[in-house]
């Protein structure tokens, strides 16, 4: 499969480079920055800006499936519904399926359906509700939008750690363990991603985690 990965630099984007590489698919790696000196053997590195919906579209024409993970400087969390829309643009144009890698704010509570992740303080602390909200808006974005689209929402606690190969699947509400910790590695995340890349499922929002 030929999968173009957007925010390949990020801490999601890293590494759902790499599991794609290490499982043999063909992939571009698209940077904002500076390209990396090195890269996995399969991978092709090109520099890109998500928001330029030309530049995407003329990328996408040869790919069969993109990951999107981009993620705003801080400050610039208000362009995010923005930046999903001009990559959407571009996947619908060229009828390219988009996996898009966004927040846990979008989740349901467990046990509390009437309360969004993004507002629950147990999860979302102060200083990260604004890019919690920022993916509300980007959940948003892609309901109101035709593409191919899957919203992947992270659960609470996402940070760098072991590839073990395994994680729960669940649909709109945030999974927790018994103690009520919500959280999986960068590294099974992505595990989630390429699972769903070759083996799609119905649903258009979905979590994972521990």
């Amino acid at each position: 499969m030929k999968i173009a990965i957007i925010g390949a630099a990020g801490m999601v984007g890293s590494r759902v480079t790499v599991e794609a590489a290490d499982r043999g698919h063909d992939v571009t790696a698209v940077y904002r920055g500076e390209i990396p000196a090195s890269l996995p053997g399969a991978v092709s590195a090109v520099r890109g800006d998500a928001t330029d919906r030309d530049q995407m579209s003329k990328l996408f024409t040869e790919i069969d499936a993109i990951v999107a993970a981009p993620r705003p400087r801080p400050g610039q969390e208000s362009a995010v519904p923005a930046t999903i829309t001009a990559l959407l643009d571009a996947a619908a144009e060229t009828r390219t399926r988009i996996v898009v890698i966004g927040g846990a704010g979008p989740l349901e509570t467990p046990g509390r359906p009437d309360q969004l992740v993004v507002d629950n303080p147990d999860y979302v602390a102060p200083e990260w509700r604004t890019i919690a909200a920022a993916s509300v808006a980007q959940l948003d974005a892609c309901r109101e939008h035709p593409a191919d689209w899957v919203y992947l929402s992270p659960p609470a606690v996402l940070e760098p750690g072991r590839r073990t190969g395994t994680y729960r699947r669940g649909g709109t509400t945030l999974l927790a363990d018994a103690d009520g910790a919500s959280r999986i590695s960068a590294e099974d995340l992505a595990v989630a991603v390429l699972d769903e890349l070759e083996n799609p499922r119905e649903e258009k929002h979905f979590t994972v985690g521990y």
